[in-house]
């Protein structure tokens, strides 16, 4: 009896263990903060070595491949160009001087690809929108990367909407586009999810808040105002990072970095529990936090960028402060008692001892970085805006393992399974693996 039970116990193994690590939920990882346990990932490749699969994604979007199970999905927007016309008269609405993008319709959509062959299974629309806001030129309608639980995909897209997707029947469950913000660039931030709230900034130039939906309903669970006082110019207070859930005695906690102030809150009732003072100013920031060994690490964004280190033991406070090529998008990761970061222009590697703040190593490796980096298989692997990949090994010297290249620019965040790498450029979605 008990050789009959192993035998149907590795049996059940043999069917669970491919896809073990095939589930990535949020944009960076399971844990939220770029680590991930996938095994075996590839070391090179190109466009013509170790690619699976490379598929078009329609429309465009910069928001990172989910996987669920044998599938992937990804979020983006098919977009119908403003006329010549038009857009003189919505630009007088415009008190930046990025360079712009407008448009006269945006439908914005999740599509599913099959994880083994690349080929599109669904492709669905979640919300439409006439004349939306302006996007920056480097900005996309679909930056926000959405977030998975329970076969339901939450779709984010800032002031243009939210959605839910059941993705076992391909329906929308519910929509809000009630809730609004002038984002100025677009939308940034991306959603978290803690119980039954889905959670997300609203940081425009004109109105700061943060914001709780019922995951079942998409109705308001709650909403809180930022409470920090900020720069008077409107175009000082927006931010477009995304939240963390960490957990502090017991309780969870959402980590909520904004301009000028990182903020905690309550995540079932939005009670503002404490906030942090960047003591510079600090806004339009679009790096994630990250998180470890009570200490959160977080970039103040543009203007005067540091990136800091605020203590969670006992009040929270900052404990250091770094000023040098300090990134303003792509996040930073923590490998161990290390920080690392990426500049977004001239690609300046640096490595922080993340308990000090003291400089292991700062390098200039070229190219320009959006995307966050990954942590996998004792390896951080770096994707450039060129569509190159710097692949190092951690530690306090640097030692480079790898460059790669695809023709395409990296502005998504990777997606991991075991052997294979899910990259999403600016041109395509591929399956990077033997």
């Amino acid at each position: 009896m008990f050789h009959q039970r192993f035998i149907v116990s590795l049996f059940a193994l043999s069917i669970v263990l491919p896809h073990a690590h095939a589930n990535w939920h949020d944009y960076r990882g399971p844990d939220g903060l770029g680590h991930t346990t996938a095994k075996n990932l590839p070391l090179k490749w190109s466009e013509s070595e170790n690619v699976t699969w490379k598929v078009p994604v329609p429309g465009q979007g910069f928001s990172t491949p989910l996987i669920n199970g044998s599938h992937i999905w990804v979020t983006t927007a098919i977009v119908t160009p403003a006329k010549k016309q038009d857009i003189q008269e919505r630009l007088k609405a415009n008190t930046g001087s990025q360079p712009l993008i407008l448009a006269e319709y945006v439908e914005l959509r999740a599509i599913c690809f099959d994880l083994k062959s690349g080929r599109q299974l669904h492709d669905v629309k979640l919300l439409g929108q006439k004349t939306p806001q302006w996007i920056h030129e480097h900005n996309s309608y679909a930056s926000p990367s959405p977030v998975m639980a329970d076969g339901m995909l939450y779709g984010h897209f800032g002031s243009y909407g939210t959605a839910c997707l059941d993705t076992q029947t391909q329906k929308v469950l519910w929509t809000n586009q009630d809730i609004q913000v002038m984002h100025e660039n677009g939308p940034g931030s991306s959603p978290v999810l803690v119980g039954d709230n889905l959670i997300f900034h609203c940081d425009g130039s004109d109105k700061q808040f943060v914001v709780a939906l019922n995951k079942r309903t998409g109705r308001i669970a709650w909403k809180v105002d930022r409470s920090g006082r900020m720069n008077s110019n409107p175009q000082l207070k927006k931010a477009y990072a995304t939240p963390i859930v960490v957990e502090l005695k017991g309780k969870k906690v959402v980590v909520s970095p904004g301009a000028d102030w990182l903020y905690g809150y309550d995540p079932a009732s939005g009670k503002e529990l404490w906030r942090v003072a960047y003591g510079l100013l600090g806004f339009s920031n679009v790096a994630r936090p990250v998180y470890g060994d009570g200490m959160i690490y977080t970039s103040t964004g543009f203007m005067k960028s540091e990136m800091l280190a605020v203590s969670l033991d006992g009040k929270p406070s900052v404990k250091w402060r770094h000023k040098r090529s300090v990134p303003k998008v792509p996040s930073p990761i923590l490998v161990g008692d290390q920080l690392y970061m990426i500049s977004d222009k001239g690609g300046i590697l640096t490595c922080l001892d993340a308990k000090t703040g003291s400089v292991h190593f700062s390098k200039r490796m070229g190219g320009s970085f959006y995307a966050s980096p990954l942590s996998a298989n004792g390896r951080v692997y770096l994707f450039g805006r060129e569509g190159q990949t710097i692949v190092i090994k951690p530690g306090t010297e640097l030692k480079v393992l790898a460059e790669n290249k695809l023709d395409g620019g990296h502005m998504a965040s990777a997606a991991t399974i075991d052997g294979a790498l899910i990259l999403r450029t600016d041109k395509a979605l591929y399956r990077i693996g033997k």
